[in-house]
């Protein structure tokens, strides 16, 4: 349905509910292109059915002030949501006690809990337009049930846009699931959701407000997010970037964009540079240039500005106000709580009540009224601490690109961490070549992503690992692994709809040894050989032991060894023969342990064996000790009648 520039929108902007790292950069460019156009903005992430139900609490509260203005229905946000929401009779009763009109009240309260129920809504919680973005493959169910609930908010089907990663890499599927043609690749070209507008979506300032009006906070919250280049020149078959950015652009101008930004928003501490190979860019000094000329040197410092006064403004000029609000708010309880102790300060805030009140964002004249009050105060009593700052290529450089004048460029620039990735044991010579190569111009923090679960051999991941546990003992840098799994963005099989897709040479149980090891490490692997050779084996055969070793014995290795039951269960491990390995080791591979009874092994170290997997977390301590008893009694009768295996551990998994 097209639109004339005047008519003003309802538009909303939705991420579904999965966790991630970085603000949607698509949507915040979306925000700035509708409110240039005059249109009202939203933009939500979470439990989209939580939105709905707000949407019926303020609606609901403004009924109730109209009926009963004596209570503060605000107070009851809470109490209100949750009866809408649940239906449950003591949040009923609970609001129906503070007033003397409940019978209208209750009535009310039962309309809109039947709303939200049914799910036949009110045309006024409709929106005009709504822009669903989408991430990875794999999270492809709550994407699916997020379009669909946002096809109930629509008021005409039409302006209900899906784009992103997900819809770019299987529009076909998307479109089959939701009936909604999805947007692919970039917003790059003019007139593509309003033919009459000529604006180049990609190309605008992202708008930085759209954060604060949602309670997810990103872990990466206050850095520029911005391109240097698009595209990449190699076209790897696990990579979504060739069907993304098709086309390699060799230069995005930024420093007038982060100009921008700070005059719109406010400075960022750190620079996040999302470009997929910015090395292969002909411009690259160009790209180093501008980024230190936007104060991102060696040694800079950021100093914070006062966002509450950038949010009073805000608010003044009519700006995104509901987000402002809520930025205001937060802030101001977070001021308030550090001067608690302080009641002298406290005394002299004519209307600072209106801040201990969570549920209740004041609104904004009260906001504005009370900044008036404490201004002074707020800047007299905020602290200011310099901060470094960084920048960070955040999807990692090409080691195949690097030579001494780019890394010598790299390393003229406030880097942290240096990102590269190492994929395969077939660029260990490259990969190293260029870590000595940072170490030598004086970068000192690395990390590197390592691809797992693809075509390369389980003793691949050990090896990468073990070569940069060794690089940092050797030149004294921290050079911090991260493990990625691979999952497919596409397969004939559907596994790309999940994370369960198992690579040519990987198993189950292997998968779950390394994420077993990766949780006990917060996902990433530091520096230390001691401490490397603790998760993952002092030497290859170790290794396969730990990923061959019940679940509970490798997240509890410590009790587990203390108790011998890793030995015990290395014991009779060690007794199998061929014949009984080749009975079990399918079985440990397919990683389900819950119909063993129902296999009929006759074999009593086969059973024993396998007892050790059924063991939880909660049994070690109390279970663990019998069996570790009946371990070592077949593992004596073993060591006397059983054959030889002549094939060892660590050859079973290459």
């Amino acid at each position: 349905m097209a639109t004339s520039k005047n008519d003003k929108r309802r538009v909303l902007l939705v991420e579904p509910n999965y966790r991630n790292k970085y603000p949607p950069l698509g949507l915040m460019k979306l925000a700035t292109y509708h409110r240039n156009r005059g249109d009202e903005v939203s933009f939500f992430k979470g439990d989209l059915r939580d939105l709905i139900v707000k949407q019926y609490v303020n609606e609901a509260i403004r009924r109730f002030h109209q009926i009963d203005e004596i209570v503060d229905w605000w107070r009851l946000t809470i109490t209100i949501f949750n009866y809408i929401k649940y239906g449950r009779k003591k949040d009923f009763d609970d609001i129906l006690k503070n007033t003397c009109f409940g019978a209208a009240i209750g009535n009310w309260l039962k309309n809109y809990r039947k709303i939200c129920k049914t799910g036949c809504y009110d045309n006024f919680i409709k929106w005009d337009r709504i822009c669903v973005t989408t991430l990875f493959t794999f999270h492809w169910k709550i994407t699916a049930e997020t379009i669909a609930l946002c096809k109930q908010l629509i008021k005409d089907p039409s302006e209900l846009f899906v784009g992103g990663i997900m819809a770019s890499v299987i529009p076909e599927e998307v479109e089959q699931e939701t009936g909604i043609r999805p947007i692919v690749g970039l917003l790059d070209k003019p007139g593509i959701l309003d033919p009459e507008d000529a604006t180049i979506i990609d190309e605008l300032i992202p708008d930085y407000s759209i954060l604060e009006e949602i309670d997810y906070v990103y872990p990466e919250n206050n850095a520029y997010y911005a391109y240097t280049t698009r595209g990449c020149i190699r076209k790897c078959s696990f990579c979504a970037v060739p069907r993304l950015e098709p086309r390699f652009k060799n230069y995005i101008p930024l420093r007038d964009n982060l100009n921008q930004i700070d005059v719109l928003y406010g400075k960022r501490q750190h620079l996040l540079l999302l470009d997929n190979n910015v090395l292969a860019s002909k411009k690259f000094p160009d790209i180093i240039r501008e980024i230190r000329e936007a104060g991102f040197i060696p040694g800079a410092k950021y100093l914070e500005p006062n966002y509450l006064k950038i949010a009073i403004e805000k608010m003044k000029d009519g700006i995104n106000v509901p987000a402002y609000q809520r930025l205001a708010h937060h802030l101001l309880i977070k001021f308030f709580n550090r001067l608690k102790k302080n009641s002298l300060i406290i005394e002299k805030v004519k209307h600072s009540s209106i801040c201990f009140v969570p549920e209740r964002i004041p609104s904004s004249k009260e906001l504005i009224d009370l900044y008036n009050d404490i201004s002074e105060l707020y800047e007299r009593y905020t602290r200011k601490i310099a901060k470094l700052r960084y920048v960070d290529f955040n999807q990692g450089i090409d080691a195949r690109l690097i030579d001494e004048k780019k890394m010598a460029l790299l390393a003229s620039i406030p880097i942290r961490p240096l990102r590269i990735a190492f994929d395969s044991m077939d660029y260990a010579e490259i990969y190293e070549k260029a870590i000595r190569l940072a170490h030598k111009h004086g970068i000192k923090h690395l990390s590197n992503y390592l691809l797992f679960n693809f075509d390369e051999k389980p003793v691949e991941l050990y090896q990468r690992l073990r070569l940069n546990v060794e690089l940092c003992e050797e030149l004294h840098l921290p050079i911090y692994s991260f493990p990625m799994r691979y999952t497919p963005i596409w397969d004939r099989n559907g596994m790309h709809h999940t994370r369960n897709y198992i690579g040519l040479y990987w198993n189950k149980k292997f998968i779950r040894a390394i994420q077993c090891i990766l949780n006990a490490t917060k996902g990433k692997i530091g520096r230390k050989l001691d401490f490397f050779e603790a998760a993952f084996g002092k030497n290859e055969e170790e290794y396969f032991q730990i990923l061959y070793m019940p679940e509970a014995y490798i997240m509890q290795r410590n009790k587990s060894r203390d108790l011998g039951l890793t030995d015990a269960w290395l014991n009779i491990w060690n007794n199998l023969d061929n014949d009984e390995l080749n009975a079990v080791i399918p079985i440990i591979k397919e990683n389900n342990f819950s119909n063993l009874k129902d296999l009929g092994f006759r074999n009593p170290k086969i059973k024993i064996l396998l007892d050790h997997y059924m063991l939880s977390n909660e049994q070690i301590q109390k279970e663990g000790i019998e069996l570790k008893r009946m371990t070592y009694d077949f593992g004596m009768i073993a060591k006397l009648s059983s054959g030889s295996r002549s094939l060892p551990l660590s050859s079973l998994g290459k």
